[in-house]
């Protein structure tokens, strides 16, 4: 497996833990041409039957620019004007960072399994058309930590921060 195959499977094994333990279904499309690796669905939202759906394209890093308040991700440009689109189905990037060393990734005990480091969303829905042929540079907050509770609210809100 290719170090960017590794990274491709980890981030799926990643929101899917998070997904399991939010208690959200989840589904993958047969063919990823619409910059989507996977979808997240739920029938009951505040106990009401609502059935929500969000999108997502995954992306895993390691050593990716960095300050306080962001990551800034270059993403290439067809994923960035697919994820910019107003679609009826919301879509978030969700960049899961990692260790340099694969071994840093998973530390496992009797007790636990650790997953390392974090994962972060971000909207892109509504940013400007770019004239860049390869990547734009996108920031990812990192107050939008993608966990259990990110999830939850994400469907129950339709993607607002």
């Amino acid at each position: 497996m290719t170090a960017e195959q590794q990274k491709e499977q980890f981030s799926i094994a990643y929101v899917r833990a998070v997904a399991a333990a939010a208690g959200v279904n989840i589904y993958k499309p047969e063919v990823d041409d619409d910059s989507v690796d996977i979808g997240f669905c739920t029938r009951i939202v505040r106990e009401r039957m609502q059935r929500p759906k969000l999108e997502a394209q995954l992306k895993c890093t390691v050593g990716v620019a960095e300050d306080e308040v962001e990551f800034r991700f270059p993403l290439k440009v067809k994923n960035y004007n697919d994820l910019r689109d107003d679609d009826i189905v919301p879509r978030l990037l969700i960049l899961v960072v990692v260790p340099a060393e694969v071994d840093g990734w998973l530390h496992q005990t009797p007790e636990q399994m650790v997953l390392r480091k974090s994962a972060y969303w971000v909207r892109l829905t509504g940013l400007p058309e770019t004239t860049n042929t390869t990547t734009v540079t996108v920031p990812v907050p990192k107050n939008q930590l993608f966990d259990v509770t990110a999830l939850r609210r994400l469907l129950e809100t339709g993607v607002t921060p």
